[in-house]
């Protein structure tokens, strides 16, 4: 079985995100999204409309994720790859580069995002109404 392994926020989830979870599942049999923990979010300066319960619910519902496991902290990505026998890790092309040392663990691959949707822009429009 090929593991996929791919992480972020997921909040205000929207059709790119469901686009990513699409392919991302596409390059395996299996996929595992670690999910920002509410408390991560915080030292990423980043506050989620919904709760991770909620975001965690969420992505459960969706037919491309296996798996859901917390996000807690940056270094975790190496651990989890070991821990969850990771063949593949996969990130949105945002972050091209970012996470190049892995690949002495597991295959690295940067999707292109969806060009036209993001969460900020979400935001963004929300507060300009």
């Amino acid at each position: 079985m090929k593991k996929v392994i791919t992480y972020g926020t997921f909040d205000l989830l929207h059709y790119g995100h469901i686009l990513l979870f699409q392919r991302a599942r596409g390059l395996g049999d299996h996929l595992t999204v670690a999910l920002s923990t509410d408390e991560f979010n915080t030292i990423k300066h980043k506050t989620a409309y919904f709760s991770y319960e909620k975001r965690k619910m969420m992505l459960e519902a969706i037919k491309y994720v296996d798996e859901v496991i917390p996000e807690q902290c940056w270094e975790q990505k190496k651990m989890d790859i070991v821990k969850y026998n990771i063949d593949v890790f996969v990130m949105g092309d945002d972050w091209h580069g970012r996470f190049d040392a892995l690949k002495s663990l597991c295959e690295v691959i940067y999707l292109e995002r969806t060009p036209d949707i993001s969460t900020t822009s979400i935001k963004t429009n929300l507060h300009q109404q």
